[in-house]
């Protein structure tokens, strides 16, 4: 039975107080009648949600939550105790937040992202809006170019620190937005570069980023890293091509014209903008 997870159970017997489900492992956990379908047989198989009700209890239920075991979503703050924030989280039985793992003291009605996960001393689903000592850059899944999901953490004075494919940290500098960003939304991005310490410099993903070939990537990056501007044309010496951009000059033009096809760049008689 995986607690905070999805679990698909079969329907084991029938009470007055709903059916029990059993696992493969013969463990039972009740679905209280008011998640029961108004149809169901004995063995049928149903997808369920598995937490602790109000007295500590393992319950199922067929309302699905707005964050589960081990994932970042933003939730609204429903009310603040002497124990710590309750959280919404689609459940009738809300979401903890003790004191010690909010980052900023949370208030009734306000937004935050959180992070969910087990608490191994109260063997208690909780959440945590500590969200950065949750991911790790030490040893990196993602490569530069590689397109990722994005979650917005908190802004900062050069950009916006963003969960990358839910597992590290990045940033997006502000001259990389194209459109208004708040906490919590998920994006699109690609990998612009990978910095020393493995810090990762985040895009957000263009028209067409995913599907360009290596030498249109490096044209592209050249651009980004020179302000949107590279003084080279489809007329410039082979050796200035190859000295500034490390490739042949067919290679160069056949880069250019799929990014032109994709409209991610102007050629001037000055040289080629990015759009």
């Amino acid at each position: 039975m995986k607690l905070g997870e999805i679990n698909t159970l079969e329907i084991l017997r029938e009470t007055d107080h709903g059916v029990y489900l059993i696992d493969a492992n013969d463990e039972e956990v009740l679905l209280p009648n008011r998640y029961v379908p108004s149809e169901f047989k004995i063995w049928d198989k149903i997808d369920v949600f598995v937490y602790l009700d109000n007295e500590e209890r393992l319950v199922a239920s067929t309302d699905m939550p707005y964050i589960k075991r081990n994932e970042f979503a933003l939730l609204r703050c429903n009310q603040v105790t002497d124990f710590g924030a309750f959280l919404d989280w689609g459940l009738v039985k809300e979401l903890f937040c003790p004191f010690r793992e909010q980052a900023f003291n949370m208030k009734p009605g306000g937004w935050y992202l959180v992070y969910c996960y087990l608490d191994e001393k109260s063997e208690r689903l909780v959440a945590s809006s500590k969200t950065n000592r949750f991911l790790d850059n030490k040893t990196l899944t993602v490569a530069e170019f590689e397109e990722v999901d994005l979650i917005a953490s908190h802004p900062s004075d050069i950009g916006w620190n963003v969960i990358v494919n839910k597992k590290h940290t990045g940033l997006i500098y502000k001259d990389n937005i194209f459109k208004d960003i708040s906490v919590g939304d998920t994006l699109k991005g690609v990998v612009k570069k990978i910095r020393p310490g493995n810090k990762l410099d985040i895009s957000l993903e263009k028209m067409g980023y995913r599907n360009i070939e290596p030498n249109a990537q490096r044209v592209l990056q050249e651009l980004e890293d020179n302000d949107g501007f590279i003084n080279l044309t489809d007329k410039s010496n082979p050796e200035a091509i190859k000295t500034q951009l490390q490739m042949s000059k067919k290679s160069f033009k056949k880069a250019v014209g799929t990014l032109y096809k994709q409209r991610q760049i102007v050629i001037k008689p000055d040289g080629i903008h990015l759009v």
